[in-house]
């Protein structure tokens, strides 16, 4: 039976419109299929990682010219790369022309990071500090328990002042960045050998990041680790920090495959070797890996079962431990207690208070606290917290496990961004290659009567809770010591200065107290000034009269018609600190 008119070609008239024609010339014809055009998302992210270069550009500029034109003339022709760039995101067609595109985005942002580095390449603590071990292995002398004061002499260097009125001179992160760095200071003796390693070692992970991140998420990579001007920064200051991300980068990346079949395979020991060395070149690898741990044992077990997910565990973190072991051996055999002084110092240290969390509320707004130490107890309660409810909701919270131990440093008296800032590629890795759907069948030990939704949020709280009472106690807890100041100035050439402070103080608590003090003028403490005329320890509910003078025998009357200047009292043991505003209008 016949369907209805056809043409020649024996198709239905409305099937054959749809059909290209073939008739013409070749290159006349259209093609059969139009290539894919990009996803608004990867657009979206070319753009924002060519806009993120723009942040620091023109500062860099501005160095350049006063002293390096010719870098200068590279930083313009990027900065006429970023412009094409961002039109390029906007206008390309298909897939591949916008994939050429983020591989242009990531060349300049590599040229924008090298001319930052040529113009800054001194360093500052974290960096002359490992210049300095470098230069200790290549002698053969001791690296940790060496305190280097001479380093800390320059106003670029700063020093990490301990609540017990002292400073930190000494390394206190664990070798590899030191090893690294030592053959390139063998070449270049100064401390751009450490700052050449953490910003090289920054590049190739930016690379590598961007080779492994699905397409439509690789300029993420670019703006994340290059981009927005800040850990560029880091790297060219020598932070061992950076060398840690880098390696953790083919960790993180896809982590629920790792074990796949109950085999590590070479991927597998590769990764389990980056962790390793990651965890023997910066204390914030030791926070990410137990979360890393528990969430691989909850997937592998979800298709294994108990017994060969944990050997599948067994094998990753033996690897990664063997590694940290052998990276560390050298100097653990030089002097063992030292050393490991020296890789626990930043946790044990007692610096002073530093940050954005949570300890603001006794640093800056109150008068003090004479209970600080609930706040590391809360910290540590809290990152154990942060663990159990991920092995117990490790479905929910497993593809967060990148950004959930940082939450535990809001709680530290030491609470900077850039304790967890330089670890925040690895949350976009996370991102892109870790959906719930790949914790979909993850184990989750099952709890009697813990059912409902209501039921398991009542249990999160609960895990959370002591965290929460600690902080609470720290916040919470009124100064240990009364303090009334009295100023003495000198008028200096138009100018007031404060030559000694007269502070009469109380201890109110029944615990005998060593204070140290120092002025505040703003978020940062100003180094210590010397006090005399009282005890050097203030017995429990005694009073004195202390005589103290700045750094150098005057200090400046900020200006301004309110300025916030205050006078703070600290002890190391306990952990206590009081402020008392100095009077000064």
């Amino acid at each position: 039976m016949d369907d209805g008119p056809r043409g020649g070609g024996g198709l239905p008239l409305r099937q054959r419109d749809t059909v290209p024609s073939t008739a013409g010339p070749r290159w006349a014809r259209p093609p059969a299929t139009e290539p894919a055009a990009p996803q608004q998302l990867h657009r979206g992210m070319t753009l924002i990682a060519a806009i993120s270069l723009f942040i620091g550009t023109r500062d860099a500029w501005t160095r350049a010219m006063a002293s390096h034109p010719p870098v200068a003339a590279i930083i313009s022709v990027c900065y006429a790369g970023i412009l094409v760039a961002g039109v390029l995101a906007l206008t390309s067609r298909t897939r591949r022309a916008l994939t050429r595109v983020d591989a242009g985005v990531l060349a300049l942002a590599v040229a924008l990071v090298l001319c930052g580095y040529w113009l800054n390449h001194a360093g500052t603590d974290e960096g002359v500090l490992t210049a300095q071990a470098a230069t200790q292995i290549l002698h053969g002398h001791p690296v940790y328990g060496q305190p280097w004061p001479w380093l800390f002499d320059r106003s670029s260097v700063g020093i990490t002042k301990t609540m017990s009125g002292g400073a930190d001179y000494t390394y206190g992160y664990p070798p590899l960045t030191a090893l690294l760095a030592a053959p390139v200071h063998a070449v270049i003796h100064s401390t751009a050998a450490a700052t050449l390693v953490t910003t090289g070692a920054l590049l190739a992970g930016a690379v590598l990041l961007w080779r492994l991140l699905p397409a439509p998420w690789r300029s993420g990579a670019t703006a994340v680790c290059l981009g927005f001007g800040f850990l560029p920064g880091y790297a060219y200051s020598g932070y061992p920090a950076v060398l840690a991300l880098v390696l953790l980068i083919p960790v993180v990346v896809r982590w629920p495959d790792t074990g796949v079949g109950g085999r590590l395979g070479l991927p597998g020991v590769l990764q389990a070797l980056c962790l390793g060395a990651a965890c023997a070149t910066q204390q914030l690898a030791w926070f990410l890996t137990p979360f890393l741990l528990v969430g691989l044992y909850a997937v592998r077990r979800g298709d294994l079962g108990p017994r060969l997910a944990l050997g599948v565990v067994a094998r990753y973190t033996g690897t990664a431990a063997l590694t940290w072991a052998a990276i560390n051996a050298y100097f653990a055999t030089q002097d063992f207690p030292t050393w490991l002084h020296g890789l626990l110092l930043p946790l044990t240290q007692k610096a002073i208070l530093h940050g954005q969390g949570l300890m603001g509320i006794s640093y800056y707004f109150t008068a003090g606290s004479r209970h600080l130490d609930y706040y590391s107890y809360g910290s540590i309660l809290l990152l154990c917290g942060l663990l159990a409810a991920t092995l117990l909701f490790v479905r929910r919270l497993g593809p967060a496990i990148t950004v959930l131990p940082w939450l535990s440093f809001y709680l530290a008296t030491r609470s900077q961004d850039g304790y967890f800032l330089m670890m925040t590629p690895l949350w976009l890795a996370a991102a892109a290659t870790v959906p719930a759907a790949a914790l979909a069948s993850a184990w989750q030990p099952r709890i009697p009567h813990l059912t409902g939704h209501r039921a398991r949020a009542v249990l999160a709280a609960g895990l959370l809770a002591p965290a929460v009472v600690c902080a609470t106690v720290a916040a919470a807890s009124a100064p240990p010591l009364r303090m009334n100041v009295t100023p003495s100035f000198a008028e200096r050439s138009g100018h007031r200065d404060i030559t000694r402070l007269v502070v009469r103080v109380v201890n109110v608590t029944g615990t005998r107290l060593t204070p140290h003090f120092a002025s505040r003028l703003g978020q940062g403490a100003s180094d210590w000034w010397t006090a005399s005329g009282g005890p050097a320890s203030l017995a429990p509910h005694a009073s004195t009269t202390y005589v103290v003078t700045p750094p150098g025998g005057v200090r400046r009357v900020p200006g301004g018609s309110h300025p916030r200047f205050y006078l703070i009292a600290v002890t190391g043991t306990p952990m206590t600190i009081t402020t008392a505003r100095i009077p000064i209008s």
